[in-house]
């Protein structure tokens, strides 16, 4: 047997090992993690979970990335306290309400930045040594820049979408506040029922509406709880909601009516809305047909027809 009959049989050994060490090591991971945790249950006298066992070096391995991104972030990041208060909002508005969100934030910028550009000039250096300094220059800047606004794009979407949620589980609740406010409910017990119902379906209104309770019950004064949500929601409507709660709140106007009515404005806004895009669909729906369905329905067509007269005057020529 000569060496070259030799190298596929060595290079099978060496994947039958390299598969079989994976194995072992799997299962002696497993085994482990779950040793683990009985030693645990029996330290402590508590009941720990299996799978949070299981994924513990996971959960490590994110929180140490966390970090990471953080310690950039606060390298990296605005001094100005206009940009960080400006910066912290819009996080705020899409969701994210950690004290480091932040500093992670501006953390994955820079860090997608470095590694886009430095994966791109190590492709360079592995695959493309003869590239030009102009082309080496204008891909690691395209890249970088990628890597910085990426995220502010990901992040305006993720706005937008919470702002689009809020606007439509907002006539709901409104509907559900009335309900509360003539049942003779007190404006805040209204806000914390409705909270409490529309948990499942409305988990962002909820959610904004949990916060203002708790501003509420920790003492701040009503209006400024309102400006607050109106602040973090970041949505028009409920900015004029708010607005029209605090005016009818300073002029002792009856806030049940003032909330039916703004009720009424709502839903017809929101019907609005929908019919607005029922409206343009013929038009988003015009691309694909061009493109798709009618070269197929024309090659259905007419290809007998092409196909037939190509044979009639293949006949004719001969």
């Amino acid at each position: 047997m000569n060496e070259a009959q030799m190298i596929p049989l060595i290079a099978a050994g060496i994947g039958f090992i390299s598969v079989l060490l994976a194995g072992y090591g799997l299962i002696g991971y497993f085994g482990g993690a779950s040793e683990s945790a009985r030693l645990k249950e029996r330290v402590s006298g508590t009941t720990v979970k299996r799978s949070a066992a299981l994924t513990a070096p996971v959960t490590t391995a994110l929180k140490s990335s966390v970090d990471i991104f953080s310690r950039i972030g606060s390298k990296i990041g605005p001094t100005e306290s206009e940009e960080i208060d400006k910066n912290r909002m819009r996080l705020v508005q899409a969701g994210l309400r950690k004290p480091d969100s932040l500093k992670i934030f501006q953390g994955v910028k820079g860090g997608l930045a470095l590694l886009l550009g430095g994966g791109f000039l190590l492709l360079r250096y592995l695959f493309f040594p003869d590239m030009g300094m102009a082309a080496i220059g204008f891909g690691t800047v395209l890249l970088a820049t990628l890597g910085v606004y990426g995220p502010e794009y990901w992040l305006s979407k993720k706005i937008n979408q919470r702002k689009l949620a809020l606007s439509d589980e907002l006539p709901d609740a409104l509907d559900l506040l009335v309900v509360c406010v003539e049942s003779g409910m007190g404006l805040d017990q209204a806000v914390d029922r409705v909270c409490h119902e529309m948990r499942t379906s409305g988990p962002v209104i909820s959610s904004e509406f949990k916060l203002l309770t708790l501003e509420l019950r920790a003492g701040k004064a009503r209006g400024q709880a309102l400006r607050s949500l109106a602040e973090r929601a970041g949505l028009d409507d409920l900015n004029s909601l708010t607005s029209l709660l605090i005016q009818a709140d300073a002029f002792g106007i009856s806030v049940g009516r003032t909330l039916r009515i703004y009720s009424d404005a709502m839903r017809t806004k929101r019907s609005q809305r929908a019919e607005e895009k029922a409206a343009k669909m013929p038009v988003l729906l015009l691309l694909p047909l061009v493109m798709f369905i009618l070269p197929s329905l024309f090659v259905a067509i007419l290809g007998p027809a092409i196909i037939m007269s190509m044979d009639m005057f293949t006949h004719m020529n001969k």
